[in-house]
């Protein structure tokens, strides 16, 4: 069992910058893809931004927020960060750190075995 703390989130003004973490404990925390993903009120979860396990070369976004999220990870704190600049009110949602424990990084959210509980972002225009 992996377990998953986001923190981070809050009110922001359009424009604004905000850095969300998820740190991670009970296993080995670089053996896991990590994740972002977010949730707007009566909407899907939809994918934010994963970083491959170990040594977090490989990253992947969404369009909606290439060039300006960035995803990072902390082998040494067991911690992911997701910093997120240049926000919109688009962004507004709650924000969801993941964990896979599978060999093939991925973008779809079934893929992922462990979840946070989630952390509010709002972003006002």
């Amino acid at each position: 069992q992996v377990q998953l703390v986001e923190s981070g989130g809050g009110l922001v003004q359009a424009g604004g910058s905000l850095r969300l973490s998820c740190t991670a404990s009970g296993r080995t925390f670089s053996n896991y893809h990590m994740a972002w993903f977010r949730q707007a009120p009566g909407k899907e979860r939809e994918f934010v931004a994963t970083i491959r396990r170990s040594d977090g070369t490989t990253t992947y976004y969404a369009d909606s927020v290439k060039g300006r999220f960035t995803i990072s990870r902390d082998n040494a704190k067991n911690t992911v960060y997701l910093q997120m600049n240049s926000l919109k009110p688009e962004d507004t949602a709650v924000y969801f750190c993941a964990a896979d424990e599978g060999s093939v990084l991925g973008i779809r959210a079934s893929r992922y075995d462990y979840w946070g509980q989630g952390t509010q972002v709002t972003v006002s225009s």
